[in-house]
């Protein structure tokens, strides 16, 4: 039999085939996120409890520097006068979510402190920067003043990423950045993606300046095959058993080694199918054959954008923090996750990345940022053939707010009574939307209004740890 990596959780990830310390396996207990604190010169100290922040707060020995992340800053005290031992952080990219960990480790043991999961919007830059291209193009095509093209004086530098990859790699290295100016960052663990689409797709070994275009050596196929049919066997559906690759097509009857004619079965379908080909394998089963065919052959797009940047952040993160960044294959991350008994989600799978023995505690709960941009340079709304038909205020402040703004608003009487806390979009009329976790509250007076923190580009909202997350 012929086992996917990591279905079986007896196996080590390392050379030697080691089993894993099974006493670790023991859920690690829950706890409150930390809160950061600064000295009074604003360098980052260790992280404290709410509670203990909250008693600073209480006595005046401490004010709050900022809403969310939650950051208060010491009056009294300095970095020298303190002791400081340091957290580090790990990270998990991904296409649409990443996970980022702050924790403490000694001694093998990881204390988890804080878990973010970042949300990109690299699939609404991409499809803002195909509508700008298609209003150019029909503009350029229609009796207007004409319009040489451009596209023969463009140039690419080296390393040029679109602006969908470069974004993602420009807001991870970013929040890193973040977190080192209010937490005392000693090292930084980044995680590798397992397999590689590049080689996978050239159909065998690359050499020379193709081995560096296609990044990592060892091409992963089986962790390839894992994500693309959801580590499940592609005829039953059954999970959490060992899969086997089979092809498709079957080899004796000329089927191909290619990626697109592979698929995960189970041990009993992949004996029963045997060298069947599988439109009579599947011959009663005719939707269930029409979608194996076409999930064969859908690309994994989310794999590859990860693929495109891993190298642009390994590098960013070097120059960030020369010398303390880490590396760790997605294979150790698996195994160290499947070992301490941890859920499957972005930020526990930061906290696993690297070398560790045991997970000594875990954040209750995760703040999830959300990328919203910084708004619009434009002062206009276009048609749907790319032309001005309103005209925006010239001005993107009103009563002392702007859209993206944190703000939380105590409404006393009327259909809208209550508190609502979230994000702003400002009218000039003077009254103002809310976005909060629970929906969308509209029109609500602007002298309700308490602002807890300047729009940066955010949007913040809580869930609990734990809760299962997608493959990207």
């Amino acid at each position: 039999m012929e086992h996917v990596r990591g279905e079986i959780t007896s196996a080590s990830p390392d050379a030697g085939g080691v089993t894993p310390n099974l006493r670790v396996g023991a859920k690690a207990r829950e706890g409150h996120p930390v809160v950061f604190v600064l000295d009074a010169h604003g360098t980052p100290l260790q992280p404290t409890s709410p509670a203990r922040a909250r008693k600073l707060l209480t006595k005046g020995r401490a004010v709050v520097a900022r809403h969310t992340p939650f950051v208060i800053r010491m009056k009294g005290r300095t970095a020298e006068s303190s002791e400081v031992d340091g957290v580090e952080l790990g990270i998990d990219p991904g296409s649409k979510h990443t996970g980022i960990a702050v924790f403490t480790a000694k001694n093998g043991d990881r204390r988890g402190l804080y878990g973010i999961q970042l949300d990109h919007r690299g699939g609404a830059i991409r499809d803002k920067m195909s509508q700008r291209a298609h209003y150019r193009r029909g503009r350029r095509s229609r009796n207007l003043r004409h319009r040489a093209p451009r596209f023969l004086n463009r140039t690419r530098s080296k390393g040029w990423l679109a602006p969908s990859l470069r974004h993602r790699v420009e807001t991870t290295v970013s929040w890193a950045m973040r977190l080192a100016r209010w937490a005392p960052v000693t090292v930084v663990h980044m995680e590798r993606v397992a397999f590689d689409t590049h080689t996978i797709s050239a159909g065998g070994p690359l050499q020379g300046s193709d081995y560096q275009h296609g990044t990592l050596q060892g091409t992963e196929v089986r962790e390839y095959l894992l994500a693309k049919w959801e580590r499940a066997c592609a005829y039953c559906g059954t999970t959490g058993v060992p899969l086997n690759i089979d092809h498709i097509h079957p080899k004796s009857r000329g089927g191909s080694d290619r990626i697109s004619n592979l698929a995960l079965a189970c041990i009993p379908c992949n004996q029963t199918k045997n060298n069947t080909p599988v439109e009579v394998f599947l011959a009663k089963s005719p939707k269930q054959l029409a979608r194996i065919l076409a999930q064969a052959k859908v690309p994994l797009r989310d794999a590859a954008a990860v693929n495109a940047t891993r190298w642009a952040l390994w590098h960013a993160l070097d120059r960030t923090f020369p010398g303390a960044v880490r590396a760790a294959s997605g294979g150790r991350t698996k195994w160290n996750r499947q070992r301490t008994g941890q859920p499957k989600t972005h930020t526990l799978d930061a906290l696993c990345v690297g070398v560790l023995d045991s997970i000594d505690r875990t954040p209750c709960a995760v703040l999830v940022a959300a990328a919203t941009g910084r708004g619009t340079y434009a002062r206009t709304r276009t048609d749907r053939y790319g032309f001005p038909r309103l005209r925006l205020p010239r001005q993107k402040q009103f009563y002392g707010y702007q859209t993206g703004d944190l703000a939380r608003a105590v409404v006393p009487t009327g259909k809208r009574t209550g508190t609502h806390t979230g994000r702003v979009a400002v009218r000039a009329t003077g009254s103002f939307n809310i976005k909060t976790a629970h929906g969308l509250v509209q029109g609500i007076r602007h002298k309700y209004f308490r602002l807890l923190q300047r729009a940066d580009g955010y949007g913040y909202t809580r869930k609990p740890e734990g809760v299962p997350r997608d493959t990207t």
